[in-house]
């Protein structure tokens, strides 16, 4: 990057740190596709199917339009997804208590204990990670991890070309 390119002037070191924290930013985000690549081959599903199963983990419940809003998919997508996560004993589709036209989905059992051993050794690690950090350095961590999401978030609706 050059220094007209550069609209604070920067000295060497903190030119060279940014430089070094996008390096290591990317590859963070290869490291963990590359881990829910992996869990997804564990399970036997697709990555889509993965986060749909992310979502729901988080969640007590989703209907089938919540999911396809945080997923980004068609009514039909959303459908022929519960169907085989169904099949595949992940999932249970039940009526709305309060719209019987509605139905909830729910993780089961199975997948909430398959995430967590999936998941499991990453989170403790992560964990014991952080114990390294203090209470300033923590929030800082926490705002770029804010920011940088809510980045990301930002172009994906670019790229989709949604408003905002």
């Amino acid at each position: 990057m050059s220094s007209e390119q550069d609209p604070v002037p920067r000295e060497p070191k903190e030119k060279e740190l940014r430089q070094q924290l996008g390096v290591e930013v990317r590859a963070l985000q290869g490291a963990t596709d590359a881990v829910d690549a992996a869990a997804a081959d564990r399970l036997g599903i697709n990555r889509t199917d993965l986060h749909c199963l992310d979502v729901l983990t988080q969640r007590d419940s989703a209907t089938p339009s919540q999911l396809g809003t945080a997923l980004g998919l068609t009514t039909g997508s959303v459908t022929a997804m519960l169907d085989r996560l169904a099949r595949l004993g992940y999932l249970t589709r039940e009526p709305d208590p309060h719209d019987r036209r509605k139905s909830l989905v729910r993780a089961t059992e199975q997948i909430q204990r398959g995430a967590g051993d999936l998941y499991g050794p990453l989170a403790q690690e992560g964990a014991a990670l952080l114990e390294r950090y203090s209470l300033p350095e923590l929030e800082l961590l926490l705002d770029f991890a804010r920011r940088s999401r809510e980045l990301q978030e930002r172009h994906v609706r670019r790229l989709r070309g949604e408003a905002g």
